[in-house]
């Protein structure tokens, strides 16, 4: 039987334009289906740096104006990686023509658009998901599996941290192509709409809704030369961010993020305690699970290094990679995700998180934000 064809068109070409066209190569050779991605456009401003991307990546075609794109009636899904200001356009107007969404994090700049852009996908009933990679980590979704089998018990504590050091620099300018994170105009907010994104929409998935919270924020650099306008501006995003609340099943939160902790670029690691066991993951070390199981015999009860390259089925993913003891890395998670799409799209059963499920780490956000503003605990939204 021929396979269905998913042809996709990207918008952006930046880190996150490539890795998810790398994705779409993986996932055919090692996770077959009843589609086959087709790489058919690539969309960018710049008709030059889009044309290098195209022919890089293997996309048949390239635009500079989005709009063209969902014009065309060869794109059945779109893949939106521009800065967070053009989500919500985007998004919406996919969702009219009738494209499929694959949309980067964090959804939206705000809840309010978030539920413009929920609205507009369940009203059209496009598939959509939005690219929340390190569930997908085999590792994390292991922590998933175990959790849901009762293996931790009662939960008291989740702790999360996502540590960076790349813009202490004073001197760094804001804004423009490469620098749209630090533009508050573009991004919405720093660290923790690009950095705590990830790790609250972990928390949520591995523990459930946040009721409560209360942040602290920090922005060390006030002022930086804007790209767009030559002219020294005052800085918007948060460089740091801490905060403290409460899950829906009374445990605890404890959130770290910043990008100005010297020697660390990219350390994300959460720890989970619970009253049988606990749980702890590092991307420095991504492919190992620590766990610690009080049921163990107490002459050797310890944390243990669980390494999650099994391919006998019960590690999550590795049964379609390599034989037990070789490990996969960071650009497989988006792989993952591209796979659970398509099987999402074979079984009626859609891939998550989907635009609603993302709405309510938007709504974390928000309150976060909130709460750093008024400096009072906020309770965070009912998305």
């Amino acid at each position: 039987m021929a396979k269905k064809e998913l042809r996709v068109g990207m918008i952006g070409y930046g880190f996150m334009g490539r890795a998810h066209s790398n994705a779409y190569r993986q996932v055919g050779p090692f996770f077959p289906s009843n589609h086959t991605v087709v790489l058919k456009a690539a969309c960018a401003r710049n008709a030059a740096e889009v044309e290098k991307f195209a022919a890089t990546w293997g996309y048949e075609s390239t635009e500079t104006d989005w709009r063209k794109l969902l014009d065309r009636k060869d794109i059945d899904a779109v893949d939106i990686c521009t800065p967070n200001n053009l989500h919500k356009e985007i998004a919406i107007a996919a969702a009219a023509a009738g494209k499929m969404i694959l949309c980067e994090k964090p959804l939206a700049m705000n809840v309010a658009e978030g539920r413009e852009m929920v609205a507009a996908v369940e009203a059209a009933k496009v598939p959509n998901v939005v690219w929340y990679n390190y569930r997908r980590i085999p590792a994390v979704s292991l922590a998933k599996k175990l959790i849901d089998e009762g293996r931790l018990g009662k939960i008291f504590h989740y702790r999360a941290k996502f540590l960076q050091d790349w813009t202490i620099n004073a001197d760094l300018p804001q804004g423009g192509q490469g620098l749209w994170r630090l533009d508050a105009a573009a991004a919405g907010s720093g660290v923790s709409g690009d950095l705590l994104a990830h790790c609250i929409d972990t928390a949520v998935w591995l523990n459930g809704p946040v009721d409560r919270i209360c942040a602290m924020t920090e922005t060390f650099v006030k002022e930086r030369k804007h790209v767009l306008t030559d002219k020294m501006e005052k800085v918007g995003i948060d460089d740091a961010c801490i905060f403290m609340g409460r899950f829906a099943n009374g445990s605890l939160a404890n959130f770290e993020s910043t990008r100005y902790a010297r020697g660390h670029k990219a350390q994300y690691a959460f720890e989970i305690n619970g009253e049988k066991a606990s749980l702890a993951w590092d991307l420095h070390d991504l492919h190992r699970l620590q766990m610690f199981d009080y049921a163990d015999e107490g002459k050797i009860r310890g944390w243990k290094s669980i390494h999650v390259t099994d391919n006998g089925g019960e590690h999550p993913y590795m049964d379609k990679w390599w034989v037990p003891g070789l490990s996969v890395g960071y650009d497989t998670s988006f792989t993952h995700q591209v796979a659970d799409f398509l099987a999402g799209l074979e079984s009626g059963t859609p891939a998550g998180p989907t635009f609603r499920d993302a709405l309510e780490t938007q709504a974390v956000l928000d309150a976060i934000l909130d709460s750093a503003k008024t400096q009072a605990w906020v309770t965070v939204a009912k998305t």
